[in-house]
């Protein structure tokens, strides 16, 4: 990962522009009062999926969170990183180029994986594994679609047989222990890590494999699960099981859900709930509910009935928090959760599972029940309040105040008065006592104020690295340009034509969504607009010293360059119409929103946005038409 994406991954925009402005919830957005111009009613939108904001009133300009803080602060790109590197907690390096044989052998890691995965689901399907099949289609109810779909498999028994195969099919022991898929033995050599396992292949949200999971079929082998270790491929604190499968209906329903198992997952997956996935079997991370809420903001923690969430809720939550602090259990850690969703912003619910059934067991039996559950989950205070109450005597005076003992710290961390207010009147009328009695409960120090927090105050770095956020489609594509434009500058003037010949402006800064690629398309159009020395050297003389990785990163990820000049034009043409249309398509949304709201309010620059939806869409259909006669060329 750059370090700018790593910084765009620990930064979000709308907490960042939400301490200058304003915002509220619009639909999948957030519109507040531009900060740059004076106004009266909200044209300035922010896109959390997407990470970026425009203005649609007098301003006309947007860009991502980098784009922001130059125009706010009036920086150059090099000041907007170093002060965006600080506040994300991000140490910039001195450039150094990843080396070529660092980026094979991680490919040659994923290719080795991959190859297991084969050679495991080949063991599923012989006489040794049949009672492994016989468990996933009686005891889990899984089919042999959902089988295939998520490529289980099974380790076969024995110390060194998965050794033995990729030894055979010439791998180094380096490349298994690197892999993870085998394990260094106390007295010397090496082993199978697993051995008669239920395998399960765990992707990175981008669909590459990184590990896998595995369970015991034997009840007298431990531990009941086995990750793979930490690797260069493998994190546990940055994975989330399914969320390759997952990124999409998280979208749709605008809702992620998270279960203990992966065999949760699958199963709720083969059901149709595909929002759905599942940490490594330890406590959440930051970083992973951060990349989460780059889907969706609203979270459900579906917890197992015999999970250690619940235990740690009936036991008391300080000490419970302490003793369960073991990789082998998923921890729940009430103050942990409110401090994620208050930095966050994030709406974070607790679904508990009822009947002593396992999320698996529960969609096999009703999967209406599920979608209930789901459907009224609670926030943590108030899961937190049940938990306690449950079973106990609520008329007994010592019992509310344990339980107000337990919950009223919870309610005094959340950093919004509002939410404090609500909790703390809810509270009272679960036990039914005055809410003044609660007040008087509160520990005699005064409470810590709890500072908005201003732009200039640095971001903790977060112990392990964030998880790398899967970029956008025009993000992609817009990489995918640069990468043959810094190969080929010359060949800006031919596409310049190609566009022109479609009825399209030639190509500028503009089309480019991302800073980062804005500073590097200008820098190939003055390297053709200066005759100074060649385009290429003086690419490499300007390139300022913070975008040498990301230029160097997309020379090397392209692939080699097709021969034919026309192919490549072609290619870059069909982006350019793409991310203009995907441009095009994320403003009309807007606009039609502010449109709306402007009639209902009464407001004069209705007209305005009325004339400027017409525009964007004839502007689409000009792009559409671009797009017919690119086709028709080629």
């Amino acid at each position: 990962m750059s370090q700018i994406d790593e910084i765009k991954s620990r930064l979000d925009i709308v907490e960042l522009i939400g301490e200058t402005v304003k915002l509220r919830r619009t639909g999948r957005n957030y519109a507040g009062l531009c900060p740059f111009h004076s106004e009266k009613t909200p044209s300035f939108i922010v896109s959390p999926e997407r990470q970026t904001w425009r203005c649609f009133g007098q301003c006309n300009e947007g860009g991502d969170i980098f784009k922001f803080v130059m125009k706010k602060e009036g920086w150059d790109f090099k000041e907007a990183l170093r002060y965006l590197a600080q506040r994300a907690g991000v140490q910039l390096e001195a450039y150094r180029a990843e080396k070529p044989e660092e980026r094979e052998a991680h490919e040659r890691l994923r290719g080795l994986l991959e190859a297991a995965v084969t050679f495991y689901r080949h063991h599923l399907f012989t006489p040794a594994g049949k009672f492994v099949l016989d468990y996933l289609h009686e005891k889990r109810g899984l089919t042999d679609a959902t089988i295939e779909t998520f490529g289980l498999g099974y380790a076969p028994p024995g110390w060194e047989t998965t050794l033995k195969y990729f030894r055979d099919q010439g791998y180094r022991d380096e490349d298994l222990l690197q892999a993870g898929l085998a394990s260094q033995r106390e007295a010397g050599g090496l082993v199978d890590r697993f051995r008669n396992r239920l395998m399960i292949p765990i992707r990175d949200e981008n669909g590459r494999m990184c590990g896998f999971g595995a369970r015991i079929l034997d009840p007298n082998d431990y531990p009941k699960f086995l990750n793979s270790p930490e690797t260069p491929l493998f994190s546990k604190s940055r994975l989330l099981y399914g969320l390759d499968r997952a990124r999409k209906p998280i979208r749709a329903a605008d809702q992620a859900v998270i279960v203990e198992g992966y065999l949760d997952v699958i199963a709720l997956h083969q059901a149709g709930f595909e929002n759905v996935v599942s940490p490594m079997g330890t406590a959440l991370t930051e970083d992973q509910l951060r990349l989460l809420k780059r889907f969706s903001r609203r979270i459900v923690l579906a917890l197992d009935p015999d999970a250690a969430g619940q235990k740690a809720v009936l036991s008391g939550l300080e000490a419970a928090r302490q003793s369960l602090d073991r990789e082998d259990e998923l921890r729940f850690d009430a103050r942990g959760l409110l401090r994620h969703e208050a930095r966050l912003q994030a709406d974070l619910r607790v679904a508990a599972m009822p009947d002593d059934l396992d999320p698996d067991e529960i969609v096999q039996r009703d999967p209406q029940q599920w979608r209930t559950l789901i459907e009224q989950a609670q926030p943590v205070v108030i899961h937190v309040m049940h938990a306690l109450a449950a079973g106990r005597d609520l008329d007994d005076a010592k019992v509310k105040s344990e339980i107000a003992g337990r919950v009223l710290p919870l309610i005094e961390d959340l950093p919004d008065p509002v939410e404090r207010e609500t909790y703390r009147q809810q509270l009272a009328r679960f036990l039914r006592v005055d809410e003044r009695a609660l007040v008087g409960a509160l520990p005699a120090a005064p409470r810590r104020a709890r500072p908005r927090p201003r732009v200039e105050a640095p971001v903790e770095a977060p112990a392990v690295p964030p998880a790398p956020i899967p970029p956008s489609a025009s993000a992609r594509v817009e990489a995918h340009i640069l990468s043959i434009l810094l190969r080929r500058p010359d060949l800006l003037y031919r596409l310049d034509r190609a566009l022109q010949e479609v009825s399209l402006n030639r190509l500028s800064d503009e089309d480019f969504g991302y800073t980062d690629h804005q500073v590097l398309f200008r820098l190939v159009r003055q390297s053709l607009e200066q005759d100074a020395e060649d385009p290429d050297r003086y690419l490499l003389a300007s390139l300022p010293e913070t975008l040498a990785p990301l230029a160097a990163d997309l020379i090397e990820r392209s692939q080699p360059l097709a021969p034919l000049e026309e192919r490549l034009l072609e290619d870059m043409l069909r982006g350019i119409i793409k991310i203009r249309k995907a441009a095009l398509s994320e403003s009309l949304n807007q606009l039609r929103f502010l449109l709306e709201e402007a009639q209902q309010a009464g407001d004069l620059r209705a007209e305005s946005y009325r004339e400027m939806v017409q525009n964007y869409t004839y502007l689409l259909r000009i792009l559409d038409q671009a797009g017919q006669k690119s086709l028709a060329r080629h």
